[in-house]
């Protein structure tokens, strides 16, 4: 019986070049710097240059205009000769009960949190091929899988991004590259600060945990997901939540 491998080695991003969306945001920022702890060179994108470190390369960038996306490659493409973790984080919300909800909500959420992800795996996964391999994880939510009044476009969005992950997970495994998804539950982050006491009160009940989580629990979700550790891991949806979507 061969040795058990070394934990940290099978966490190890050493020569690796990852680029993560959203990364100004708390979940975005935080998955950066796990992947930049884990040895990894991170490109950091966002609507404005951001960074979680003075380390981390900084990209500006509309992820949901296709023109946008291709130019980021571009200058991607002059800083790094490899991509082998995609985390795309970026997304936003404009609530209200279908009804109510304008078009430009419907639209401009699909376009950010959906569209966005199938920009950015049409110009990963060539770069993936070419380095032998890769991960790309998806951030969606556990509204995705049980709906959240008011949030049509967003559950839609992050539902679709479930489709999409495991249709990729099966297009491109034969090259080596693995695709999976992160649906957090309620998390601790400036999006949710301004949420009201009863809501974040019921999120907390709902959890099997009593808690809310923290921007690190989902950022070293993203890290096992784009290891060598989850190396025979794809097309496959890994719930955040405390147990939040059990209730």
């Amino acid at each position: 019986m061969s040795p058990a491998p070394d934990p940290s080695a099978l966490l190890s991003l050493e020569g690796r070049v990852a680029l993560v969306t959203g990364a100004s945001g708390g979940i975005g920022s935080a998955v950066a710097e796990s992947l930049r702890a884990a040895g990894a060179e991170v490109a950091c994108v966002d609507l404005e240059r951001a960074g979680a470190s003075a380390e981390a390369e900084s990209l500006a960038c509309d992820v949901s205009d296709p023109a946008a996306v291709e130019r980021m490659f571009e200058r991607f493409g002059k800083r790094f000769d490899r991509l082998d973790v995609l985390v795309h984080c970026a997304g936003i919300t404009r609530d209200a009960v279908l009804w109510k909800m304008d078009h430009d909500a419907w639209t401009g959420v699909l376009r950010t949190n959906l569209d966005s992800a199938y920009l950015l795996l049409r110009h990963a996964v060539p770069l993936m091929r070419a380095a032998g391999g890769g991960s790309v994880v998806l951030i969606s939510s556990i509204n995705a899988e049980r709906g959240k009044l008011g949030q049509a476009n967003y559950a839609a969005s992050k539902a679709g991004l479930i489709g999409l992950g495991r249709t990729a997970a099966r297009e491109t495994g034969r090259f080596g590259i693995r695709v999976n998804v992160v649906s957090p539950g309620m998390i601790d982050t400036a999006m949710t600060a301004s949420l009201p006491d009863e809501i974040k009160a019921r999120a907390r009940q709902e959890s099997a945990l009593g808690k809310i989580g923290r921007v690190e629990d989902v950022a070293q979700a993203g890290l096992f997901l784009a290891s060598p550790m989850s190396d025979h891991v794809t097309g496959q949806v890994l719930r955040v939540d405390g147990g939040q979507l059990m209730a």
